[in-house]
C-alpha cells in the first residue's frame, strides 16, 4: 500500500496543504519496502485529495488537516491519519507496525500555518 506523509524537511508537516511535499512509502505486511518524494503542486482548495488518490495513495498522514480536506480524502478512498508529529522514519515505522493512530482532530486556523497540531 502507498502511504504519503506530508513533510517539511525530514519531519511531518503541521498542515498537509502547506507542506513542501509528500514522502511516499510503500508498506507491505508491516514492512516499509520503498520510498519516493512527490512535490506539493500547490495548495488549492479541493485539489490535493484527488491528486494524491490518482497517484495510488491509500493513506495520508499529516500533523493537521481541515475538515473539508479530510472529507475529500475519504470520498476519494484515502484513509486520513492526523495528529502525527516527528521524524518521517519514526512515523512511518509506527504506522507500519500498527502503532500510529489518528487523533481525528480538525485544523481550523489556516492563519496559524504549522500550528494545527498544537
Amino acid at each position: 500500500m502507498k502511504v504519503a506523509i506530508a513533510k517539511d524537511g525530514n519531519f511531518v508537516s503541521g498542515h498537509f496543504g502547506h507542506c513542501e511535499g509528500f514522502e511516499v512509502f510503500e508498506v507491505n505486511n508491516g514492512a516499509v519496502e520503498g520510498r519516493s518524494f512527490l512535490e506539493n503542486p500547490g495548495h488549492r482548495p479541493g485539489f490535493l485529495p484527488p491528486f494524491l488518490a490518482e497517484r495510488g495513495i491509500e493513506v495520508i498522514i499529516a500533523g493537521g488537516m481541515g475538515a473539508t480536506a479530510q472529507e475529500l480524502f475519504k470520498e476519494n478512498g484515502v484513509k486520513v491519519v492526523v495528529g502525527a508529529q516527528g521524524k518521517l522514519e519514526d512515523v512511518i515505522n509506527a504506522y507500519a507496525s500498527g502503532n500510529l493512530k489518528s487523533t481525528d482532530s480538525v485544523c481550523t486556523e489556516h492563519a496559524h500555518e504549522g500550528h494545527c497540531n498544537d
